[in-house]
């Protein structure tokens, strides 16, 4: 059984996707129409721009998820997953290559997802920090003790990487507890924000009208979502888990766990730079069997 995972933020690179539109007619019609949707021609930073330009809050969600769809769409008969899962913003990739979502709303959703997710950053100073080499519990039990300022788990990325967010200054303190306790590293991560804790709440309010609004239909093929990293086909409980995933923790150790009890033997990542949840998924498991789409 195959599964086919999404990355997200931070997969970008310059140049991304211009292969797919010289080459493919589908390809580029479909970035034609990313163009018309966004208003803006998204397609000339994708292709041309610096990797300072592909970092701008309206380009690198929007590109992210436009890239990996792409490819996933002109694989044609060739796209044949048993289930999918995206990470973060790749669950709404997910979500449209499963169907479940029009490639139009999920679009939408996305870029209102990034405005929104700037707005929260610039209303709070926070930051998150990558945890290496410590049992998620300890961290988890450090992250509770904080109690004067946010700080929880962000990111269960692979057994020993758990990625934690919250203020700057709870992170800052929590960098100190974490290395007294043992932590082989914690590294401040360079992000715009505390992206999956309670400081997202702002963005999550203003994006969960836009879900509401958009049609949700019945995947193709189960969707590992996020907040709780088990299978869901259902509509509603789509809706509800992607309006919650801002605010709650990416559970991709669990989800990719999950996955491969319910049968996944095969992981195919769709697009971005580097491998990244590929890395992941054979830390996870390491007789895991990943390759690039």
């Amino acid at each position: 059984m195959k599964a086919y995972v999404f990355p997200g933020q931070g997969s970008q690179f310059e140049g991304m996707g211009k292969e797919l539109y010289d080459s493919n007619t589908e390809a580029k019609e479909l970035f034609e129409q990313a163009n018309e949707i966004l208003g803006w021609r998204i397609t000339d930073v994708m292709f041309q721009g610096t990797k300072e330009d592909l970092t701008q809050t309206k380009v690198t969600q929007p590109a992210v998820f436009l890239e990996s769809l792409t490819r996933a769409i002109v694989a044609g008969d060739a796209f044949q997953p048993d289930a999918v899962a995206g990470h973060s913003l790749g669950e709404f990739t997910a979500l449209a290559a499963a169907g479940a979502l029009s490639f139009a709303d999920a679009l939408q959703l996305v870029s209102q997802r990034a405005f929104a997710m700037q707005k929260a950053c610039e209303l709070a100073d926070g930051t998150m920090a990558a945890v290496l080499g410590m049992e998620d519990a300890v961290v988890e039990e450090i992250c509770r003790s904080i109690s004067h300022e946010i700080v929880v788990p962000a990111n269960y990325n692979s057994p020993g990487q758990l990625v934690i967010s919250g203020s700057r200054a709870g992170i800052e303190f929590a960098v100190t507890k974490l290395q007294e306790a043992g932590a082989k590293r914690v590294v401040v991560l360079a992000v715009g924000g505390a992206f999956h804790s309670p400081l997202m709440q702002p963005a999550q309010d203003e994006l969960a009208s836009a879900i509401e609004a958009a049609t949700i239909r019945a995947p193709k093929c189960p969707v590992y979502q996020n907040v709780h990293a088990r299978a869901v086909t259902d509509p509603a409980e789509i809706r509800q888990n992607l309006i919650a995933q801002l605010t709650a923790p990416v559970r991709w150790t669990q989800t990719i766990e999950n996955m491969l009890a319910g049968g996944i033997t095969q992981f195919i990542e769709v697009g971005g730079a580097g491998g990244v949840l590929r890395g992941m998924i054979r830390k996870i498991n390491r007789d895991a069997a990943t390759e690039a789409l």
